[in-house]
């Protein structure tokens, strides 16, 4: 069995012992739980992602939760092993948990919980990062001046898109869809349209607004429209972003065919889930369409890239830094402590995941609830009247 090089401890005497599979940004959700007399241990073990076996024995024959990463896989064997040293909480430091089988730890009681309502200004700034570095070929000029190959000013070196007055499409309106949709409609004066099941009212009624500001001043009013398919958004727009969930509906949402219905010289952008996107199809897209341009925080295989993507000085990839800024990275880290917290406790569920803002208040005493228990109703968990 795989034991963890080394564990950092904190509070060795007490009452309720936790264990981080990782060191988290900040110290408040170490001392949030401290407090609250648990011994908290992060494991230190110089590795990116921890193996089912690293975490048994990290959880050993006495844990009351844990918190976990992404990475893990949290299945049947993990939530067995932490029903069996007494543990009935477990959260990820991360909003999505498709890592996570809930039915597992539906089956042996175990709390699920995740942080949403922390990132979504943060992704949705680096899904406008990407679209700008892309449009303006930032990372191949970076790459460029660094190589020494910089002689002097050419009229071609380097052109690239003005978004002013194209089309952002977004395939996925939700909280960070439309984060990023109000960014590149204000910040760039562009066009929009949208594809989701919902009517995104409140989006709408922004651009709606903003157009009036810019025809009150003398300016071209922006536009928007909410798509009947998600082939119109492909087909429409310069720049598109992908904001869906991933489920067995949008894997390869974005394939060979769809690639096709794209402008020559459109931009896509990733910073959902990475199976959103067929990446074998993408790197042959990329490669026959040396205009057309890519900007992905996610991949189809993480830690992985397919085959041909390192290569495409059309394509800009990141490693998964959507949420890496340190308000954000700090928040999730909180919000996982509390979750994993308020389950040990006997708290009730917070009754609005989304608004988590009492929690992120250094000032104050954080609620007595769970932030965010993904299956809360499936528990029969109370939920917060706060």
């Amino acid at each position: 069995m795989a034991k963890p090089v080394s564990i950092e401890v904190w509070n060795p005497n007490g009452k309720y012992r936790v264990v981080s599979t990782k060191s988290m940004p900040g110290t408040r959700w170490i001392n949030l739980l401290v407090d609250q007399d648990c011994r908290v241990e992060i494991c230190t073990q110089k590795k990116t992602i921890l193996s089912v076996e690293d975490i048994i024995a990290l959880i050993g024959d006495k844990c009351d939760g844990v918190i976990g990463q992404l990475t893990e896989d949290w299945g049947e064997t993990l939530f067995s092993a932490l029903s069996k040293a007494g543990g009935r909480a477990f959260s990820n430091m991360a909003v999505g948990y498709n890592n996570v089988d809930v039915n597992a730890a539906n089956k042996y009681g175990v709390a699920v919980g995740n942080t949403p309502g922390v990132l979504t200004e943060t992704t949705a700034e680096l899904a406008a990062s990407l679209s700008v570095a892309a449009a303006r070929r930032i990372v191949e000029a970076d790459g460029f001046m660094r190589a020494g190959l910089y002689d002097g000013w050419l009229p071609h070196l380097f052109v690239g898109n003005l978004l002013k007055g194209q089309t952002v499409g977004v395939i996925g309106a939700g909280r960070i869809g439309s984060a990023y949709a109000r960014m590149m409609v204000e910040g760039f004066k562009m066009n929009l349209i949208y594809y989701d099941l919902y009517q995104a009212t409140r989006l709408e009624k922004f651009v709606k607004a903003y157009a009036q500001f810019l025809k009150a001043n003398g300016e071209q009013p922006v536009t928007w429209k909410r798509a009947a398919s998600m082939d119109e958004v492909l087909q429409e727009a310069d720049v598109i972003s992908l904001h869906p969930i991933l489920d067995k509906t949008t894997y390869h949402l974005v394939n060979k065919e769809r690639l096709a219905k794209m402008k020559k010289e459109a931009i896509l952008i990733n910073c959902s889930r990475g199976p959103v996107v067929d990446e074998v199809a993408l790197v042959e897209h990329l490669r026959e369409n040396p205009m057309f341009r890519v900007g992905l925080d996610v991949f189809e295989d993480e830690p992985y890239m397919k085959p041909g993507l390192a290569e495409m000085k059309n394509a800009i990839v990141v490693p998964h830094i959507a949420s890496a800024s340190k308000w954000t990275r700090e928040g999730m880290a909180t919000l996982a402590a509390l979750n994993v917290l308020g389950k040990i406790k006997g708290y009730p569920a917070w009754s609005d995941p989304n608004r988590v803002e009492p929690f992120l208040n250094e000032n104050t005493p954080p609620p007595v609830a769970c932030p965010s228990i993904v299956n809360a109703k499936a528990l029969a968990l109370p939920v917060s009247k706060l």
